[in-house]
């Protein structure tokens, strides 16, 4: 059992750095503005007041607030990878498919548009932002990328 857990940890992080590699694919290629992870950190920080800012750059900064998005968002990774392993079974990591992976992926954008984005003052799918469809068409192909790290991540390790 102990196995099946650092392999679903492993998993969550291989899809979050295949995630990040996109992501700089995305700036590089396109100049696509890269992830800030400061009102992320400041969010969790916060989180015990209140979890619906209107703007998340009105709560009090806290000190280490880039890596406390970057942790969170590693940590949501591991979760998901935890998650993935729990629903498909012990049995998709000896045979891992992409539809599970691809499911999960596509199911965890929620968090992002209906958690995340209106906590940090985004608005529901991120509606308060100047090109929301943009921002959401973004946030499939990123959690598609995503689902590709965990089965990819899953067939390298099994």
């Amino acid at each position: 059992m102990f196995d099946v857990f650092w392999r679903a940890v492993v998993i969550g992080i291989g899809a979050t750095v295949l995630m990040d590699l996109w992501a700089i694919l995305l700036h590089k290629a396109f100049g696509q503005p890269r992830p800030n992870w400061g009102p992320v950190g400041r969010w969790v920080w916060h989180l015990t007041d209140k979890v619906f800012h209107d703007d998340i750059g009105g709560a009090a900064p806290y000190a280490h607030e880039v890596a406390l998005g970057w942790a969170f968002h590693y940590f949501v990774g591991v979760v998901y990878g935890i998650i993935l392993v729990v629903l498909a079974g012990t049995g998709w990591l000896a045979a891992p498919t992409f539809l599970p992976a691809f499911i999960l992926g596509i199911v965890t954008v929620g968090a992002g548009w209906f958690l995340l984005a209106p906590g940090t003052g985004a608005g529901w799918a991120a509606s308060r932002r100047p090109n929301p469809m943009r921002v959401r068409a973004l946030n499939l192909v990123a959690h598609t990328v995503f689902a590709l790290g965990l089965w990819g991540t899953a067939l390298l390790i099994r």
